[in-house]
């Protein structure tokens, strides 16, 4: 398997490369060369099997022989060993044709955990076999930072550095990252939005002389890896509502377009999938482009869902680099107008196409309490204000009700607990192996939004600058 970049002008890479590369070396994402397909024989044979042989199936492809399948396996199998349900991402039904995709059961409590457990497995057997060192940067709306850096804490081949915006993640959030002790672990609180924290990570990687130093890596959905890893959960979900028999619909929170991309690619793969819904909160970039073919940046509002404070989704741009004929040129002309004005608009058959399998729709806080009110209500469940607006989106943008349609939940209660308790009179707890979190110490630097502060203070730390 050979990946492309979306702007045309990197070097195609092997998936070992494109692991270790995160962003290509023109700013573009990469792409797998071509859709690997799972037939409706293959899918109905891995009916009723355990999540680990689902997961090796759906991803092998994708890895090639970078990996040796044993060597694959076997990591696919440690990752999820120490998932919270044996099911690692059970169903629940919530109505008589509506399903929560419970993706909460990893050690962080967030969906990111199936990813990024396997990242790092697959970084320590590839670095460990290549004799080197890395450094990762990674910015996180909230969850991202906390599944990465439990996924590399202690692994002696990388050094992990985490940008989070400041005051705009939950203390939860926040205290998964900067608790954890271990030596490669860096947290950065920077002074303003999410949307910042991932510039200034695509301007370290856009810095030739600064990412070929540190030798840079990335963990964030960038990373086509771990596009691949989640995009095994649908496949999972779909199969056990009676995929590729019948089709399923899903509703997604995203503010980062890469959970419901995944989604995407499980249906280039094969996967029969009526709907992808995209749920937002009142940061509705998304939700505006689907409405109108225009996606226009705005200011980011704070929100009852922090993980989707984001206005700008940069893993939409894998999804324009499909609906555009793999046209890397048009790409980069639309992402550099993007840039340049805030502004990017498709033509109309563009639009049209992307309609065929997606739709949005958004929730402000005062519906995310009400959701979250109304599911405890009538289910006896209590869900997170992300989940709250995808189940928003389920219930109003559906066409088919006939159609299984499967929210995906992805982030435990107990991570929003304020939220939770303003809307239920409920407060979560924490499972007892986090318990302790809001009692330990946390390490942090807390720096502007500047990038040659930041760059200065990951050169001073990172082990592969020595």
């Amino acid at each position: 398997m050979q990946y492309v970049s979306t702007r045309g002008s990197a070097p195609a890479l092997d998936f070992e490369e494109v692991l270790l590369a995160g962003l290509a070396r023109d700013g573009g994402l990469y792409m797998p060369e071509s859709w690997p397909s799972l037939s409706p024989e293959a899918l109905r044979a891995l009916r009723g099997a355990p999540y680990g042989e689902v997961a090796f199936r759906v991803m092998r492809p994708y890895v090639g022989d970078s990996v040796a399948a044993d060597d694959l396996r076997a990591m696919i199998e440690d990752a999820y060993a120490g998932f919270g349900h044996k099911a690692v991402a059970p169903l629940r039904q919530l109505d008589a044709n509506l399903w929560l995709l419970e993706l909460f059961h990893g050690p962080t409590l967030a969906f990111k955990d199936f990813a990024l457990q396997l990242l790092g497995r697959l970084f320590d057997h590839v670095l460990a076999r290549r004799g080197e060192r890395v450094t990762i940067i990674g910015a996180t709306s909230g969850d991202t930072g906390s599944a990465a850096i439990e996924a590399f804490r202690g692994r002696e081949a990388a050094d992990i550095f985490i940008l989070h915006p400041r005051g705009r993640v939950s203390d939860i959030q926040r205290r998964q990252m900067t608790t954890v002790e271990a030596a490669n672990v860096h947290n950065i609180a920077i002074e303003g939005t999410f949307d910042d924290c991932q510039e200034l990570v695509k301007a370290m990687f856009g810095d030739a002389a600064f990412r070929d130093a540190l030798r840079l890596s990335a963990v964030n959905s960038i990373n086509w890896a771990r596009i691949m890893a989640q995009t095994v959960y649908y496949v999972t979900a779909a199969l056990s509502l009676g995929a590729p028999d019948h089709t399923v619909s899903f509703a997604v929170p995203t503010g980062n377009f890469g959970d419901v991309f995944a989604g995407y690619a499980a249906t280039r793969m094969g996967l029969p999938v009526d709907r992808l819904l995209i749920a937002t909160n009142a940061n509705d970039i998304l939700a505006r482009f689907f409405a109108t073919g225009t996606m226009s940046k705005e200011p980011v509002v704070p929100t009852l869902s922090p993980a989707m404070d984001i206005q700008v989704s940069s893993n939409f741009e894998r999804l324009l680099f499909d609906l555009c004929g793999r046209d890397a040129r048009v790409v980069g002309q639309s992402m550099a107008a993007f840039r340049d004005s805030g502004v990017l608009s498709v033509p109309a058959e563009t639009l049209t196409a992307a309609r065929a399998l997606f739709d949005a729709a958004r929730l402000d806080d005062e519906g995310t309490r009400r959701i979250i009110a109304r599911v405890r209500a009538e289910t006896g469940i209590v869900i997170d204000p992300h989940t709250a607006t995808a189940v928003h989106a389920a219930q109003t943008a559906r066409r088919d009700a006939a159609v299984p349609m499967v929210v995906l939940s992805t982030a435990h209660p107990a991570k929003f607990p304020d939220a939770v308790e303003a809307a239920t009179g409920l407060r979560p707890e924490l499972p007892a192996r986090l318990a302790a979190l809001l009692d330990l110490p946390e390490r942090v630097t807390t720096l502007p939004n500047a990038l040659a502060a930041v760059q200065d203070h990951v050169r001073g730390l990172a082990r592969a600058a020595a």
